[in-house]
């Protein structure tokens, strides 16, 4: 297939920038989660990690709407990858664990801002007849950052130290805002923006509900999407207890499951990238979700090391179909001027519940046996997904999926 890359130039250095920043992810990822073990020998410190993210945007999420709607999408970028940068840079200088929480709190801060704004930047820059092709490629990257990730900061670790590891890291960040020096404003304001304050902000979510209300169908479908989310992260959250404790395995095996579900997902994702075009949106999304909740099903009966990697495998590999599925279905279907707000009130929610599962797992697990806890979260999922699948075939809303040729 001949390329155009006049058309393809600006969505590959945007490529290149998330993806760096992807890699930069996973080397922060591993060397911060070594960090705080190393300063505290607790297991519960390590695990506080997991609630960070999400206690963050439940606490900005009200108002980071109302800032990004009204300002450069790409400049709000570039200051969120530095202030990451600058954030991990400052971690090896923290003396002791309520410091280094405190940065990791800002670099989350710093995120919350990044991922409504990318959202939103995304779309204004990739032409909508780009945008399926631009999402598997975009999961191809993630893909293999998932992978790469892993390994750099291994290797950076065993040649280095996990400071002189964060050092470098900061580094990959400041790269990554380079890059969107090269990239165009897509919006010129001609207005002030609006002072943050509370009646902005409750207009703001008053036009974002509104928006969501009229068009219900986009809020349904994109709605059970992260709600199956919600779901696999719970799961995740008790992998290494689930592998090692009932089904029995080592850490080098669980070890080997993540490197075999990443490399599912690059070849999911590589074989995406070549044949996307083949594939209509509903296709993508129903095969997606339908095979990751397979694989998650497998996973929960799972009894040996290759039941569970056989269940790996499939919801890496079909991971990337889902995502790009519904990332370019959300972009052809809410307006860019709205979407910091929209993508802002949704990302609340999900961090909200993703939460609330997190206790209720951990809560729950205590009473019945982990792996019914699994089975019942697999089998909700499955519910969710034919929901997902009988939604986006119904023909009357054919129009939700059309794509530009």
């Amino acid at each position: 297939m001949r390329v155009n890359w006049s058309v393809w130039k600006h969505p590959f250095i945007l490529l290149n920038s998330v993806g760096i920043a992807g890699i930069g992810d996973f080397i922060y990822l591993i060397a911060i989660n070594l960090l705080v073990f190393d300063m505290t020998g607790s297991a519960t410190a390590v695990a506080g990690l997991w609630i960070i993210g999400p206690f963050v945007n439940v606490v900005t999420k009200f108002w980071t709407g109302s800032f990004i709607d009204y300002r450069s999408k790409r400049k709000i970028m570039m200051i969120t990858y530095i202030a990451r940068g600058v954030f991990i840079f400052c971690i090896p200088f923290s003396s002791n664990i309520m410091m280094v929480y405190f940065v990791l709190i800002c670099i989350s801060i710093a995120k919350a801002f990044f991922v409504p704004s990318s959202m939103t930047y995304t779309t204004q820059l990739v032409p909508k007849k780009l945008r399926k092709r631009y999402n598997s490629i975009h999961a191809l990257t993630s893909s293999g950052a998932f992978i790469i990730g892993p390994a750099v900061a291994g290797t950076l670790i065993l040649m280095t130290s996990i400071k002189d590891t964060l050092f470098i890291n900061a580094g990959a960040f400041i790269l990554a805002a380079l890059l969107l020096l090269f990239l165009p404003d897509k919006e010129a304001f001609t207005t002030k923006a609006p002072a943050i304050s509370l009646h902005q902000i409750k207009q703001d979510w008053t036009t974002a509900v509104q928006f969501l209300t009229a068009f219900k169908y986009v809020a349904i479908v994109y709605g059970a999407y992260l709600t199956t989310t919600i779901f696999s992260f719970a799961m995740d959250t008790q992998e290494v207890v689930f592998t090692q404790q009932v089904v029995g395995l080592s850490q080098l095996d669980y070890s080997l499951l993540i490197s075999i579900t990443g490399i599912g997902s690059i070849i999911g994702a590589f074989l995406l990238a070549i044949f996307t075009q083949k594939l209509s949106l509903q296709l993508l999304i129903a095969i997606g979700i339908f095979m990751q909740t397979v694989g998650y099903l497998f996973y929960a009966f799972s009894w040996s090391f290759f039941s569970i990697a056989f269940g790996f495998t499939v919801l890496g590999f079909f991971n990337a179909f889902l995502n790009a599925g519904m990332m370019t279905f959300y972009q052809n279907n809410v307006p860019t001027e709205l979407m910091g707000r929209v993508t802002s009130i949704l990302q609340l929610l999900q961090s909200s519940f993703q939460i609330i599962f997190v206790l209720m797992v951990g809560v729950t697990a205590e009473v019945i046996p982990l792996r019914i806890t699994i089975i019942l979260l697999a089998f909700g999922m499955l519910i969710l997904a034919m929901v997902l699948i009988w939604s986006v075939s119904l023909p009357s809303k054919k129009r939700y999926f059309e794509e530009a040729t």
